[in-house]
Parts: structure tokens; C-alpha cells; sequence
């Protein structure tokens, strides 16, 4: 106890306006998460990134994944068949976002049939036990801001379906768009780009506008790809322009594209990287993010079963990514710019105790 107590007190709150009048000034520098950003991106406290590191804090390939990965913010896939569940378990996940006032980014891979029976097989049973897992889906998503991505892979790849296969599809992606719009305006819906070497921009607007692109925000592409950026860019702006929809926008998935692909090879193919980091600020009107849908570390069905967490690929991927400077050679960080009203408070108040 302070022998002064009034003493005390005043130490007390001068120490809270202190923080008070700095909290600008703070900056992260990596290891440890970084304090939460409102109305960035949320950065998910339990990935499968950050649950492997809380076993394994001592695995010689921890560092590079906590500092490269984990602490990136990432889509979170809801791929189960539970319309008991499914809106419970969104429920929660936006609650976090929400708490942090971050926006979260979801998405929803659940249609009958998604990846042609692929590596990813699985989904609902039918389009209408679909569209019953679509209406919970979006009960909760509640009414702040978020971010959903709407089956990866569902227009891209559609070489398994009938016309009439396709058409019931392009009604189930309708209808997941809408009911989302009803349940939750803040939330921005895109639709599968598929991506550049794929189908052609004429091909894929064609399936986007058939599928109800026009009461969604857009699309993304890249999606469990590896196109370059600029690849990606160049082609979405080309499916933007046959659409003609000048209030539609796209976001690309630069979550394992930092040296290309390799090939045409799609599963989990080696010497791969991150590439660019998520964010909502990408300096281009027409691209409203770059996101990272699939998170990093996640197998594509070759180096594990799909969608498991494999360290030795998450390891590869951060490891393959341009280097950080190290401690030893890296330039002093500028020193943050002066906030003249918080160094006449500080000012202030130090001249204060001082007399006191």
C-alpha cells in the first residue's frame, strides 16, 4: 500500500491517462498476437494454426508458423452438414469478431456434390436439406459487418453436373445470396471466380449472373489456388467488365500464392508460399480485399486428409515466403510521429506531479 494514500490515487490515475494518451503509439513487432484492430479483419484466437502451436510450443517450425500465419487473419470454413448446429456454431464465431469489432470472414462449403466428389466430397444430402443448412447459416450471422464467401469450387467446377444439375445449383447459390442479404444487410456475400486459368472471363460471368451474382457483392477468385496477385487482378477486372455491373467488386485469395503455382498442380504441390497479407485496403477500387479463404497449413486432400492442419505444409509456406529481417541486420523502426495533444497532456501532467 502507497504510505500516502491520496498519493496513491493520484499515481493511480495519472498512470490511466498516461496509457490513456499513448495508446496511439503502440506498435507490434511480432511473436506474440497482435491487440486487435477494430474494423480490420478478424484474426481467429483458435484456427487450427494456433491449436497445433498451443501443443506443440517447442516444435522447431513453431516460430515461422506463429509469426507467419497464425497471426494472419483467415477464413473460417463451415463444412459440416448440421442445420441443428450450423447457426449456433456461427453464433459463436461472429460473437468473437464482434467482440473485437473485427470483421469476420466465413465460408460456407456445404452444397450436395461440392468438388465434384473430389478430394472434398460432401454436403448436404439434397438442395433442399441445403437450403434448410442456408437459413440457420445465416440466423446466425447476427447484424454486424461480415464477410461471407459462398461455396468455393460451385461454379468453377461444374464438368460433374447435368444441365439440369446445373440450374437446381445456380437456384441453391440464389438463395443462399438472398437469404443472407435478408438476415444480415452488413454482410457482403461473393460469389466462386473460380480463377485465372480456369474458365474464361465470358464463360465465368456467365455463370456468376446465373447464379445471382447482381444481389450479391461480387466474387472472389483464387480461391485454393496459387495464380499470381496480379494474374488474378487482371482477370477478375475482365469478368467485372463482361458483367457490366459497375456496383459489383471482387476479392482475391492470396493465401498460398507468393511464388505461383507449380504447374497445374493443385494439391498441396511443394516449394509453395504465402503470399500478400489480408487486408480490406488494397489501393484498388474494383478489389475490396485481399483475403486469405484458405488458411494456410490446411491440405488440399494429398498431404493429409482435406482440410487438416499439416505443419510440414504450413512449415514450407511460411519458410518459402520472402525473408523478414532479422533482429541483427534489420533498420531501427522509425519512431512513431508526434502527437502534439498527447505530448502537452503528458507534458502536463508530469509538470503536475512534479509540483504535487
Amino acid at each position: 500500500m502507497s504510505p500516502n494514500p491520496s498519493r496513491g490515487a493520484t499515481m493511480a490515475a495519472f498512470t490511466g491517462l498516461m496509457v490513456a494518451a499513448t495508446a496511439g503509439a503502440v506498435v507490434w513487432t511480432g511473436g506474440e498476437s497482435a491487440a486487435a484492430t477494430p474494423g480490420a479483419l478478424f484474426q481467429a484466437p483458435d484456427s487450427q494454426a494456433a491449436r497445433w502451436l498451443a501443443a506443440n510450443p517447442d516444435d522447431s517450425r513453431a516460430a515461422a508458423i506463429r509469426d507467419r500465419i497464425a497471426n494472419q487473419p483467415t477464413g473460417k470454413w463451415f463444412t459440416t452438414y448440421s442445420p441443428d448446429s450450423v447457426a449456433s456454431d456461427v453464433s459463436g464465431y461472429v460473437g468473437q469478431a464482434n467482440g473485437t469489432g473485427q470483421v469476420p470472414l466465413l465460408v460456407m462449403y456445404a452444397l450436395p456434390n461440392r468438388d465434384c466428389g473430389g478430394a472434398s466430397a460432401g454436403g448436404a444430402p439434397d438442395i433442399a436439406g441445403y437450403k434448410t443448412w442456408v437459413q440457420a447459416f445465416a440466423k446466425g450471422l447476427g447484424s454486424q459487418p461480415s464477410m461471407v464467401i459462398v461455396e468455393p469450387d460451385a461454379l468453377a467446377l461444374q464438368n460433374c453436373l447435368d444441365d439440369a444439375k446445373i440450374a437446381e445449383r445456380d437456384d441453391a447459390v440464389t438463395f443462399a445470396v438472398k437469404t443472407i442479404k435478408s438476415a444480415n444487410p452488413q454482410a457482403k456475400v461473393y460469389l466462386d471466380g473460380g480463377h485465372s486459368q480456369w474458365n474464361s472471363p465470358a464463360e465465368q460471368a456467365k455463370r456468376l449472373t446465373a447464379a445471382g451474382v447482381r444481389s450479391a457483392d461480387g466474387f472472389f477468385t483464387n480461391a485454393s489456388n496459387f495464380r499470381p496477385t496480379a494474374d488474378e487482378v487482371a482477370y477478375g477486372k475482365a469478368v467485372l467488365a463482361e458483367l457490366g455491373a459497375s456496383q459489383l467488386h471482387f476479392v482475391v485469395d492470396t493465401s498460398r500464392n507468393g511464388k505461383g503455382p507449380l504447374g497445374d498442380q493443385w494439391c498441396d504441390p511443394a516449394g509453395r508460399a504465402i503470399g500478400e497479407a489480408p487486408t480490406l485496403d488494397t489501393g484498388d477500387p474494383a478489389v475490396e480485399a485481399y483475403l486469405w479463404i484458405k488458411p494456410p497449413g490446411e491440405a488440399d486432400g494429398c498431404q493429409g486428409a482435406a482440410g487438416t492442419f499439416s505443419p510440414d505444409v504450413a512449415f514450407e509456406l511460411a519458410n518459402n515466403a520472402a525473408p523478414a529481417p532479422s533482429q541483427d541486420n534489420a533498420a531501427p523502426a522509425p519512431a512513431p510521429a508526434a502527437d502534439p495533444s498527447s505530448d502537452d497532456l503528458i507534458s502536463c501532467l508530469l509538470r503536475f506531479l512534479w509540483d504535487w
